[in-house]
């Protein structure tokens, strides 16, 4: 078995109060390559990302201009790639993930494993209890639009990619340059035959209480979103039940 070449990939906007602490996380629980995208920030982290990037662990890929998460998660794969890594785990910026449950995401991981290795949360007291109940209503959506339960949460911000085999998935369909790549991106992996595993991750709401996300045009997106995947589904209706009752549905294994 080859062993997998890993890199943690965080795209970053504006967390200039969290992200040292976070990369201190991380580097202690896995010690491999660290990989920040600073998709557009403003001066004050930006120098906190150059001051970071002088380590030797650090590369920094700078976005000009505020792009959103998906376009810096892509623009992270996209480096990783050209790096050679086979695989890149998306963690957070601001610090909510418990670093000490990574280490499950890269247990025993070969260079050919293809799989998608998604973070399901585990809340503590410090969740907003609106965020909790309205999580819901996308995994409802979610459930629908795979026919299965094979997704616990494509909202977490806790992924491992297999660089080429993501990249592809990307190049066919781009899913999306903002918060909606978290969900459509899973979505289609599932309808793409793939394995999906469901780790843990303990979650704490937030380090430096930054949230990025546009009430009104990231909900838009998302509902535009959501009816793209409905109608993806039922164009793919009949292959995805026909997989159902043959007893091949993408597994969906969680732990």
């Amino acid at each position: 078995m080859t062993p997998a070449r890993c890199c943690v990939l965080i795209p970053v906007y504006n967390h200039a109060g969290a992200i040292a602490a976070t990369c201190e996380g991380i580097r202690r629980e896995l010690g491999v390559p660290l990989l920040l995208v600073d998709d557009g920030s403003d001066a004050d982290c930006r120098a906190v990302l150059e001051s970071l990037a002088e380590a030797d662990d650090i590369t920094l890929v700078r976005l000009p201009v505020n792009r959103g998460k998906g376009a810096a998660v892509k623009a992270g794969l996209a480096e990783a790639e050209r790096q050679g890594f086979t695989h890149a785990l998306q963690v957070d910026a601001d610090g909510q993930h418990d670093p000490a449950d990574l280490p499950a995401f890269v247990a025993d991981l070969a260079a050919d494993d293809a799989r998608l290795r998604i973070g399901y949360p585990r809340f503590d007291d410090s969740v907003p209890r609106h965020r909790y109940y309205a999580r819901y209503l996308t995994h409802g959506l979610v459930w629908l639009d795979t026919l299965s339960f094979a997704l616990r949460d494509t909202m977490c911000g806790v992924k491992l990619f297999p660089v080429a085999v993501t990249r592809r998935l990307i190049a066919r369909h781009p899913c999306g340059e903002r918060m909606q790549f978290d969900t459509e991106l899973p979505v289609r992996w599932v309808w793409a035959g793939r394995e999906v595993i469901n780790l843990p991750v303990r979650v704490h709401y937030p380090l430096d209480g930054v949230s990025h996300f546009a009430m009104g045009r990231d909900n838009a997106l998302l509902v535009l979103m959501h009816l793209k995947l409905f109608a993806g589904l039922l164009w793919r209706l009949p292959r995805l039940l026909r997989r159902r009752f043959a007893g091949q549905s993408p597994g969906g294994r969680s732990t």
